[in-house]
């Protein structure tokens, strides 16, 4: 069963990748992805390689206890997806959602993992609000859809990366709510999960370039 609280959760793994690891990944970066990948005149969302894949997976399976002790109906991660910034870039604040609650698995959560931080900017927030217009007029869920009795649900809104924008840039209702913004400071190889209902975004690039690779925390396949 699905509760409210985490899908607003927000958590990290200090050890999720080893030097190792990330040193592994930023050279799968540099080899194996194509140079749309890698820059251009938009920023980025590829699904990562397979063996980006097999380096990440085995993280998250080391993860697990952790990342389920605020998020105990996660059951699994999807594919993993790369994302890279360069200067100009930025993800505006928006809620990833729970896009179908009928359809299992669903999307519980997010978790995401910087290999490479930027030189300047890029820096990871949430964002937390009171205000009404946060949540789906016709969003209330309970036990026949496998959630906690009365859940609510948030709006949601999924943008692309944008390149060369406003820092002030957004993508519509959440950019106008009143919220107040929480950074983080995760560095390189911490995970940072977070529940799909949760506000976030991450702030402009101004200098370097942020390689990062992130997944959708599912609950369990229908039985």
């Amino acid at each position: 069963m699905i509760h409210v609280s985490e899908t607003f959760a927000l958590h990290t793994v200090q050890d999720f990748l080893t030097d190792q690891e990330r040193a592994q990944l930023n050279k799968i970066c540099d080899n194996e992805l194509p140079p749309a990948a890698r820059g251009g005149d938009l920023a980025r969302h590829e699904r990562a390689p397979e063996s980006a894949q097999t380096v990440l997976q085995a993280a998250f399976e080391r993860a697990l206890p952790a990342i389920r002790q605020v998020l105990p109906a996660m059951a699994a991660a999807a594919p993993w997806e790369y994302a890279e910034l360069r200067a100009g870039d930025l993800v505006p604040v928006h809620i990833d959602g729970i896009s179908d609650v009928h359809r299992r698995p669903r999307r519980i959560g997010r978790v995401s993992v910087v290999v490479q931080a930027a030189q300047e900017g890029g820096e990871f927030y949430v964002a937390t609000s009171s205000s009404p217009a946060l949540w789906r007029a016709d969003g209330e869920v309970g036990e026949r859809e496998g959630f906690a009795p009365g859940m609510r649900l948030t709006r949601g809104e999924q943008p692309h990366l944008l390149h060369g924008a406003s820092p002030h840039a957004g993508t519509g209702w959440a950019e106008e709510l009143p919220k107040t913004h929480w950074y983080t400071d995760a560095r390189p190889g911490v995970a940072v999960a977070y529940g799909a209902q949760l506000m976030h975004g991450v702030t402009p690039v101004t200098r370097g370039v942020l390689r990062k690779f992130v997944t959708d925390l599912l609950d369990a396949p229908a039985a």
